[in-house]
């Protein structure tokens, strides 16, 4: 089994990786196989379902899916061309791809919200269709968004979890314990498995550069969020709160007579600042998901900077361990709010940053995979039930309460030999079996919890 870590942390905008860029990688996808179809298509439709329909408009569904159609892609995303984009389409009623002719597409008609049952699949299911010059549907295909901007077509989706089609990796562990039982054979970390496998993929320039933008982009998301107030868009008028936090701390920290809790308020303070930035649309790199994405860069940037001895040099450590955890969590169970949960959202992310954390900080496999555990059981069970759809409330603190559970465990499992009852393993698949009974009202549908409860006019 082998996920890259570039899959494990993409370059993306807000405020969904499943339901923004997913959308937009799909809709991608299908201006591709139509380039290499033997026809001539003149217009599209595309039809959202399940989760994609209930909570679309709060995730910008409909806006990505549009956007994706007229040839925008996550990790190229230019801000300013996309809304004159958008302005040109609402006008012309068609999209322009590169290398397609003009497409007849009117968002109003052309664009259907599927509030029935979801596909068989996924909670997150589209069709996209291509139309001659009748209006009849000459061509269409399903595509499903996984979580964590991962986009599978129906038939790639029964494929099962093997669809690698790669050379072999040195260390290809598809569980905790095949991981743990390598590192002891070869006598290296994970961190360095992990790295063996991307060398043999890409080569180690490429993975240097890789992971360097990916800290790059993270760390300039949090610095943004910490400078930027304001309200963000979606109507429930919530305000952010990061820039304030963050002077309060700053201003405390001068009079040296703050109390030793208020470090959980520095690690929140980044993540909220990173999903403060995705809820407004910003530049995010899913990790694993944009829901969850302020969880690992705020661990990162509180061990740079409030842990004696960080050093910069150690963040592809960090990563690469975490993308090792968070592969086995998605190839095991899933990162998917809207399949399991946001225990398969923050929690993964908690788990991911608390190995990373404690590889950094010198921990053994062992001990670095009792770290991973530890924080992920202690989200088991977590619903995700946005209120009105929108990646705010609660999802904006729960980043902050899970870069403090994951330092935490990282903590915690340091403190022990790395024997520990839980296994990893098993905690993965008790998530994956909570996420399958869980009703679907908490699994990002915003049919139940806080999402009713909470009045959002």
């Amino acid at each position: 089994m082998f996920l890259s870590v570039f899959e494990m942390f993409k370059v993306g905008i807000g405020p969904s990786s499943s339901h923004t860029m997913g959308p937009m990688v799909a809709a991608a996808r299908f201006l591709d196989s139509l380039r290499e179809a033997p026809f001539t298509p003149h217009g599209l439709r595309a039809s959202l379902h399940g989760s994609l329909a209930f909570t679309g408009v709060g995730h910008a569904t409909d806006r990505a899916t549009v956007l994706g159609l007229a040839g925008f892609r996550p990790d190229t995303y230019d801000a300013d061309a996309a809304e004159e984009a958008l302005a040109r389409i609402r006008e012309t009623r068609r999209v322009e791809p590169e290398g397609l002719p003009p497409l007849a597409f009117d968002p109003e008609k052309d664009m259907r919200f599927d509030f029935g049952p979801p596909l068989p699949g996924h909670a997150n299911g589209m069709i996209l269709m291509a139309t001659d010059a009748q209006g009849d549907v000459i061509t269409r295909e399903t595509y499903f968004s996984v979580g964590g901007g991962f986009v599978l077509t129906e038939a790639e989706l029964k494929q099962g979890r093997d669809t690698d089609t790669g050379p072999a990796v040195p260390y290809p562990f598809k569980s905790a314990a095949e991981m743990l039982v390598m590192a002891k054979d070869s006598g290296r970390t994970i961190a360095q498995m992990k790295r063996a496998n991307e060398d043999s993929r890409g080569g180690p320039a490429a993975l240097d550069r890789g992971i360097a933008r990916i800290w790059q982009v993270m760390d300039d998301c949090i610095d943004r969020g910490l400078a930027t107030d304001g309200t963000l868009p979606g109507g429930l008028n919530v305000r952010r709160r990061a820039k304030a936090i963050h002077d309060q701390l700053q201003a405390e920290r001068s009079l040296n007579q703050s109390a030793p809790h208020t470090i959980n308020d520095w690690m929140s303070v980044y993540a909220m600042a990173v999903n403060e930035e995705n809820a407004a649309g910003g530049q995010v790199v899913t990790a694993p998901t944009n829901g969850a994405a302020g969880v690992v860069p705020a661990v990162i940037r509180y061990w740079l900077d409030h842990v004696p001895g960080a050093s910069r040099k150690k963040i592809p450590d960090f990563l690469l361990t975490a993308a090792a955890i968070g592969g086995l969590v998605k190839y095991n169970a899933s990162i998917s709010g809207a399949e399991a949960g946001c225990q398969a959202e923050v929690g993964s992310a908690a788990a991911m940053a608390a190995a990373g954390m404690a590889a950094v900080m010198g921990g053994s496999p062992e001990q670095i995979e009792n770290a991973a555990e530890i924080a992920l059981e202690h989200h088991l069970g977590m619903t995700c039930d946005p209120v009105k759809g929108l990646v705010q409330v609660p999802c904006i603190e729960r980043n902050g309460l899970g870069a403090v559970k994951a330092v935490s465990a990282a903590s915690l499992a340091l403190r022990g030999d790395g024997a520990h009852f839980v296994p990893l393993d098993a905690c993965i698949e008790t998530m994956r079996q909570t996420g399958a009974d869980m009703s679907e009202k908490y699994k990002e549908t915003a049919l139940g919890g806080l999402a009713v409860n909470v009045p959002n006019c």
